[in-house]
């Protein structure tokens, strides 16, 4: 835990650490944090609640791919992350199987912020250059993260992009 939060400090990333999460319903948070952006540029609505390696991953991935990408593709710097859900207890869709937000291991992100003003929501037929960002995104997601879901994979996920770091058989992942 603490090599995580050390590294954490070091992106610049504004958390607060907080108890362990354990409820009878099965969902837990072994190291949970809070985040508040995911590093000094790029600032996260709202505060997410996340276990701290789905944190470290998510703040590495918006400050070494998507904000990269942004100033490519868009030509304006990544100034905030909106997301739909981080921690929150419950099974998955239409399933008695727990989901991965019960665990903090997952992070649905709705739509980027960027310097110039504009806001990128995560949705199917955006206009270019933003639909050229969002599939870059969503495509360069598929590793760091070992599920990445978003828009055209089912209607759940017609709104944003869901990461999650679900250990997968021989560390494959799952990607639509």
């Amino acid at each position: 835990m603490k090599a995580c939060l050390d590294e954490l400090q070091k992106l610049g990333v504004e958390f607060s650490k907080e108890t362990p999460i354990s409820d009878p319903a099965g969902c837990a948070i072994q190291n949970p944090v809070t985040l508040k952006n995911l590093g000094k540029a790029i600032k996260l609505a709202p505060p997410a609640q996340l276990d701290c390696p789905m944190a470290l991953a998510a703040a590495r991935f918006m400050q070494d791919t998507a904000a990269p990408e942004a100033k490519a593709d868009l030509g304006s710097d990544l100034v905030s992350v909106n997301h739909a859900s981080a921690y929150v207890c419950r099974p998955r869709h239409n399933e008695a199987k727990i989901s991965e937000h019960a665990y903090g291991d997952a992070l649905d992100i709705a739509g980027f912020g960027l310097a110039d003003g504009r806001q990128v929501d995560v949705k199917a037929g955006a206009a270019e250059p933003e639909a050229k960002f969002l599939d870059a995104v969503r495509k360069a997601a598929c590793g760091p993260f070992k599920t990445v879901l978003g828009p055209g994979s089912d209607a759940d996920h017609a709104l944003h992009f869901h990461f999650d770091l679900e250990p997968r058989r021989n560390g494959s992942t799952f990607c639509q």
